[in-house]
């Protein structure tokens, strides 16, 4: 009965999360409490299992909303902003060279974790650029896409929150482990944006010269000609009204306090490495550093905290929600149920090759299943039945985040890639098709290389 019960919410909550019809926090909050009460557990049980859960995820949750806020604000003041214009003007045309530089681009200002302003940075910059070369604007949300899955490994990565949430890991144990492995992921991405940038020279060549290539991937009237130029028009009127408060006198361009916002941000990441402190209050005291320096006056302070704070709390408000599922999974004894009889299905070597297999079909998962649903409920449910092998859940986690996480932005359930193609005015179906097997051959280069370091 609580395998029955216990699948029955899984599969629930992922049909609902797949197909769109509530959001992250309904589905995780409410159908756990009814699966809970048709298992015969009253109230005041189920106020307990709730507890349990919440109290496991709260440091990971508060970790979330106060990164969230702090990388907004360093965002807002500019601490990108050199870096994107100076790698763009070092291309000088160069398709090979754009190709690298959107790859390194896109590594550099996820370093938030957050996708929608990623794109929203970014992608204006570049459009105009991919145009002007005849270049193809999906390669270029291919090669964002990468590199932005491999930084999503950070501890403040969504990723990398989920899984910690549902293994009950710090996210910052679980980063020590992949930080190699990222180091690694971004050269490969470098290496696969140098052999694609190759691959679309030579296109952009047998297509008869940048003209006839613009012409073929910018049509007239297309929507991606239309987005092209649009942000192009915009790139050029961006800084019209830029005001003083936000450029250091005497310095053209460079943002106020650029670089004491860089050396606070780079002193951020390598206390996080260092472990020096709990993730969350590092994020706290780093945020009251950046509020105290770019916004001294309690107005501005009041206004950028308003400003971001949606984004904030519905990470957090996620991730607790996530704890209330998995505190009722556990404590009502489904999850446990949920692997005992599945593996009583399996042979007894699948059973601890199961996280590598599950990890290996992580990017076709992506196109099947949203991120919630493939931490938050596959998951859990993959840990317990590796559990009975002797697997640490350690090992699952890494095996299924390395396997999946290029994936992020292919999914069609993902908000921040819609955003994307509105932008940039490309297909979801098209560039499914143009980056599928690349990023799942990518993501199969990655579990490899997390074998090689012992991972799982």
């Amino acid at each position: 009965m609580l395998t029955l019960i216990g699948l029955a919410i899984i599969i629930t909550i992922v049909t609902l999360l797949l197909f769109e019809k509530v959001i992250p926090i309904i589905a995780l909050s409410a159908i756990p409490f009814v699966g809970a009460l048709l298992a015969g557990f009253g109230i005041g049980d189920i106020s307990e299992f709730f507890q349990q859960g919440v109290n496991k995820v709260a440091g990971v949750a508060f970790m979330f909303m106060f990164a969230i806020l702090f990388f907004s604000i360093m965002k807002e003041r500019g601490l990108f902003d050199p870096l994107i214009t100076a790698m763009v003007k070092l291309t000088r045309g160069n398709v090979v060279a754009v190709a690298v530089m959107t790859a390194l681009v896109a590594a550099c200002v996820h370093l938030d974790g957050a996708g929608a302003a990623t794109f929203l940075i970014v992608l204006p910059a570049l459009i105009p650029l991919y145009r002007r070369l005849g270049m193809s604007p999906y390669l270029m949300l291919t090669l964002m896409a990468t590199s932005m899955g491999i930084l999503n490994m950070v501890p403040w990565g969504g990723p990398i929150g989920r899984a910690a949430a549902v293994t009950d890991i710090s996210p910052d144990e679980l980063w020590h482990g992949l930080i190699p492995v990222q180091l690694i992921g971004v050269a490969l991405a470098v290496l696969g944006a140098l052999l694609l940038g190759l691959r679309e020279k030579r296109r952009i060549n047998a297509a008869g010269g940048v003209e006839a290539a613009v012409a073929l991937n910018y049509p007239p009237g297309s929507s991606t000609d239309i987005a092209s130029r649009g942000t192009a028009a915009t790139q050029e009127t961006s800084h019209d009204g830029d005001s003083s408060d936000n450029t250091a006198p005497g310095r053209a361009g460079m943002p106020r306090f650029y670089w004491i916002n860089a050396a606070l941000t780079l002193i951020t990441v390598v206390s996080l490495a260092l472990g020096l402190m709990a993730p969350a209050y590092i994020f706290m005291l780093s945020l009251s550093v950046a509020l105290l320096l770019n916004y001294p006056s309690l107005a501005a302070q009041s206004r950028v905290i308003t400003q971001y704070a949606p984004q904030a709390f519905n990470m957090g408000a996620i991730i607790a929600a996530a704890g209330a599922f998995l505190g009722i999974l556990n404590g009502t004894g489904m999850l446990e149920s949920i692997a005992l009889d599945v593996t009583r299905l399996l042979p007894g070597q699948a059973v601890g090759m199961l996280h590598i297999i599950v990890g290996s079909i992580g990017v076709p998962l992506e196109l099947l299943t949203s991120t919630d649903a493939y931490y938050f409920a596959l998951l859990p449910v993959i840990q317990q039945i590796t559990a009975s092998a002797g697997v640490d859940p350690i090992s699952v986690a890494h095996a299924m985040s390395i396997g999946s996480i290029v994936g992020t932005f292919i999914s069609p359930f993902s908000p921040a890639l819609w955003l994307a193609l509105g932008l940039a005015g490309l297909e979801m179906g098209r560039y499914i098709r143009y980056a599928f097997l690349y990023l799942w051959g990518f993501s199969l280069i990655m579990m490899v290389v997390g074998y090689l370091f012992g991972l799982y």
